[in-house]
């Protein structure tokens, strides 16, 4: 085999392990810290109290991932290989969440490869610029939720007069996006792209259009958060 396929292939240097065992107990205190901002600056928004937990392993799995690939190209290969057939169904509903798997994963490559400085300045930096923008006055604007709404009834029923009588005072929004015939000229289905008022929740809309006479189905999705 030649000398470079070689250096390729072997494995990379050796890690004692007591070492080993100090650099993930390490990335787990990263990823107390990381879990510790996340719920800080996070607070009431954060989608289920599981998550910051799910930071602070994700931590230590990269660190010993790192720890397994070493300078081994052809290990690293394998084990993407390997972890590819792993799916994961749970969806992250916020890019700010997002962006905390990211800094989890980045900090516990750093760990694993003993890059301790860049690990500490990149949480300190993250930290500073979420405490920025929840106490420095650069604030986003309220969160306007979006949602998807369908509403069905009775053939030769205004649907868009049910709605808007319905639900007039509910809603600082209401687009209709589509109607059509639908159960073979039956029914008459609308589709509308609506915000409601601050405290309005969807099951509100459901049970007010509902209880009208004449109303076959109602659907209301979130789509967009603003």
């Amino acid at each position: 085999m030649p000398e470079f396929l070689t250096h390729v292939v072997a494995g990379g240097p050796a890690v004692a392990p007591l070492d080993v065992l100090f650099r993930l107990l390490v990335a787990f205190a990263y990823g107390l810290v990381i879990a510790f901002v996340y719920r800080w600056t996070r607070g009431a928004h954060a989608p289920a109290t599981t998550f910051p937990m799910t930071l602070l392993l994700l931590c230590v799995l990269i660190a010993m991932v790192t720890q397994v690939i070493g300078d081994n190209i052809a290990r690293a290969f394998s084990l993407v290989g390997a972890l590819s057939i792993v799916r994961f169904r749970t969806v992250v509903r916020d890019t700010q969440d997002t962006a905390y798997v990211i800094l989890a994963v980045i900090v516990g490559m750093a760990v694993g490869a003993w890059s301790l400085w860049v690990a500490t300045i990149g949480i300190a930096v993250v930290t500073l610029a979420k405490v920025v923008f929840l106490y420095g006055g650069v604030r986003s604007k309220p969160i306007a939720v979006e949602l998807q709404m369908k509403v069905r009834v009775a053939a030769g029923l205004e649907v868009d007069s049910i709605v808007g009588a319905a639900l007039g005072g509910m809603l600082e929004k209401r687009e209709m996006q589509s109607i059509a015939m639908v159960k073979q000229g039956e029914s008459i289905e609308g589709s509308y792209l609506i915000e409601p008022k601050g405290g309005v929740l969807m099951p509100d809309l459901v049970r007010a259009l509902s209880a009208v006479e004449g109303v076959q189905n109602v659907q209301v999705e979130r789509v967009v958060s603003l």
